[in-house]
């Protein structure tokens, strides 16, 4: 098969195009916010050019994922793809619904978190390009060691050397340490798959910029809860995590981006300029934006009712910064952070505490007037929690509302039937 023949490589400059056409399409605009939030366009063409480029020139390039230490292959210069951000990703295409269709005429559940089964379907349909080896990504839900068990009998990704770090279940000092290792042990992994070796002083530079980033992105979480809120779903929070944690990990022009993205909050800010008109209720989506219809659901609820989502579980900041003046801390630093901080990962591993005091944090931080679970039918895991988050809603004296929707694929339900639920929800908290 030759290169040109493979769907993966004509899929992903396709992409390129598509998201440097979005790019230049932005910065036509007058408005700064518009330009800005245009970079990430910008930022997600050139992740896909670094892909196309080592595969032309016969380099090697791996899956890894933003929960594996991303700075590591950052650091050891290796081209990197995340298959898992594929369905998320999927929603600037037509025909996603199409897609999720033919999943299961592959024969998986419809039960099976949608992200999965089009992760899945993404490697069976030859739609991404196939890497050197793969970083495995078996946590937070069981159903992801479902996508590697796919990967292992795939035609195509079936002979790719995996490693999959092993992630304990406690958020304590031992199970850090026990990450560390598991990092250890895919950073060896990697340098034997890929000749690539990792020098520990570029990996402490990359690190030292990410934590510019991650300072930079909680300044911007402080502008935010300024009242009215300066942004709602359209800039920030979830763009914060993709160029930090996936497209721009401890690269300057990534912090640059925070840098602008601050600067021109700060004077929203000082202006009490709000991301509405008029702010009257303040929200927090404690969960994934609904990726398959969110340009046509979030705005409708900022019209309609004022209705800002000040906060949600991608934009969420509980990181803090790596001590990089020790060998050891470094490993620590990247243990905790993709263990107890990143989203998902920091929603459904461990104890449910660390959930209720996100929870309880973020409804004081922000002013927050409801707190909205979107119940997304893939979160099994979480559902456990369902009952104590209502508890602690009950005992902070603020509303919660449970939709249980797909946040892929708005046959579940559909975009009408969860704009009347927040229509009744509203009218009968006497909100709105």
């Amino acid at each position: 098969m030759t290169t040109e023949e493979h769907r993966g490589i004509r899929s992903y400059k396709e992409d390129r195009e598509r998201y440097a056409g979005f790019y230049a399409l932005s910065q036509q605009s007058e408005n700064p916010e518009i330009r800005v939030a245009g970079r990430l366009a910008k930022f997600v063409s050139e992740a896909r050019d670094t892909i196309l480029t080592a595969h032309e020139e016969g380099r090697p390039f791996v899956n890894n994922n933003y929960c594996t230490a991303p700075e590591i292959t950052e650091a050891m210069d290796i081209p990197w793809l995340m298959l898992y951000e594929a369905p998320f990703m999927a929603v600037s295409v037509e025909g996603l619904s199409d897609q999720i269709d033919e999943t299961g005429a592959m024969g998986l559940g419809t039960d099976l978190c949608t992200a999965i089964r089009s992760s899945i379907y993404y490697v069976e349909k030859d739609l991404v390009p196939v890497p050197s080896a793969v970083i495995g990504f078996i946590f937070p839900c069981d159903g992801m060691p479902m996508l590697h068990q796919v990967i292992k009998h795939s035609k195509t990704w079936g002979h790719i050397p995996m490693f999959c770090p092993d992630p304990p279940y406690f958020n304590d000092d031992r199970s850090i340490d026990y990450f560390a290792n598991e990092l250890k042990k895919m950073t060896a992994f990697l340098e034997k798959e890929t000749g690539a070796k990792l020098d520990m002083d570029r990996l402490r530079e990359v690190v030292e910029e990410s934590d510019r980033q991650y300072l930079l992105w909680q300044e911007y979480n402080e502008l935010r809860r300024a009242v009215p809120c300066p942004h709602g779903y359209g800039l920030g929070g979830p763009m914060c995590f993709a160029v930090s944690q996936m497209f721009k990990v401890g690269h300057k022009d990534g912090t640059e981006w925070f840098q602008n993205l601050v600067d021109l909050t700060e004077e929203k800010v000082e202006k009490g300029i709000g991301a509405v008109e008029k702010e009257k209720i303040r929200l927090f989506w404690f969960d994934i934006m609904p990726s398959g219809f969110i340009f046509e659901f979030m705005p409708w609820l900022e019209e309609e009712f004022g209705a800002v989502v000040v906060m949600d579980m991608f934009g969420n900041h509980p990181y803090t910064t790596i001590d990089t003046s020790d060998e050891q801390e470094i490993w620590r630093g990247l243990a905790k952070r993709g263990l107890f901080d990143t989203p998902m990962v920091r929603q459904a591993m461990g104890p449910a505490e660390g959930f209720v005091d996100d929870l309880v944090r973020i409804v004081k931080d922000y002013q927050i007037d409801v707190v909205v679970w979107p119940g997304h039918m893939g979160h099994k895991e979480t559902q456990g929690t369902f009952g104590i988050m209502r508890e602690a809603c009950r005992e902070l004296g603020v509303p919660f509302m449970d939709i249980r929707m797909d946040i892929f694929d708005r046959r579940y339900t559909t975009p009408d039937q969860i704009k009347d639920k927040f229509a009744r929800f509203f009218a009968g908290i006497g909100v709105g």
